[in-house]
């Protein structure tokens, strides 16, 4: 049984998948409160919808952003406590499961996925069919250029923001939450067939607070770690 986290927003996503039967959930954790009460619970509710128990699961997917720092955190940190009881993990990008959601939803041609990216800023990726572009921190601001009328989605969190800097609306989903889901669940059946990823390493597209408010501690802990590394 794989189990699949998403916690890069003020929603939780989670998935169970095996022998193609799905469970999923998703919970409002709420802007500005953590995950970490959140996740635990509602992992062992559904194991027990699933009929399930944490020794029954075989491997773990998890987000490893870019998202909000700390419930970043709390989901690989989870991914990566089971992975020390020997499952073997998998990460991927916010931007892959939005677009895994786009596509369970039928939308096949590319699109911009847009995110919160806080400070006035959004994180943007061009997906779909064919598309291929590197990850991007832009200011809201200059989100209309970027785009280029190209069609574009947000997740319902950040959409309002997004919007007013945007010349034309985003791609509608019927039902945004059971297309996540059904994304979530997607990875946890296709990532499983590639190599396991250890350890999982969260991808952040900006520096953290304390790198950008104590610069030379960041450069000084920088270098102890290559000289860590070296040796």
């Amino acid at each position: 049984m794989i189990l699949g986290i998403d916690t890069t927003t003020e929603r939780l996503h989670l998935a169970l998948v095996q022998d193609g039967r799905t469970w999923t959930r998703g919970v409002d954790v709420g802007v500005g409160r953590s995950h970490s009460g959140t996740l635990l619970p509602t992992l062992e509710e559904l194991l027990a919808t699933a009929g399930a128990s944490p020794r029954d699961l075989t491997g773990v997917v998890a987000c490893v952003g870019p998202g909000g720092f700390t419930s970043l955190r709390i989901g690989v940190a989870t991914a990566e406590g089971l992975a020390l009881t020997g499952l073997p993990t998998w990460g991927f990008s916010a931007f892959e499961l939005r677009g895994r959601a786009l596509r369970e939803a039928g939308v096949a041609g590319p699109a911009w996925i847009v995110l919160d990216g806080q400070r006035q800023e959004a994180f943007a990726q061009l997906w779909g069919d064919g598309a291929g572009s590197p990850a991007l921190k832009v200011p809201l601001a200059d989100l209309a250029r970027l785009v280029d009328g190209a069609p574009w989605w947000a997740p319902a969190g950040f959409r309002e923001r997004a919007l007013p800097h945007l010349p034309h609306p985003p791609v509608a989903l019927p039902d945004e939450e059971a297309a996540t889901l059904a994304g979530l669940a997607a990875l946890c059946r296709d990532l499983p067939l590639g190599p396991p990823e250890a350890p999982l390493v969260p991808f952040y597209l900006r520096e953290t607070d304390a790198e950008l408010n104590f610069p030379e501690a960041s450069v000084h802990l920088s270098e102890a770690l290559r000289r860590g590394h070296a040796r």
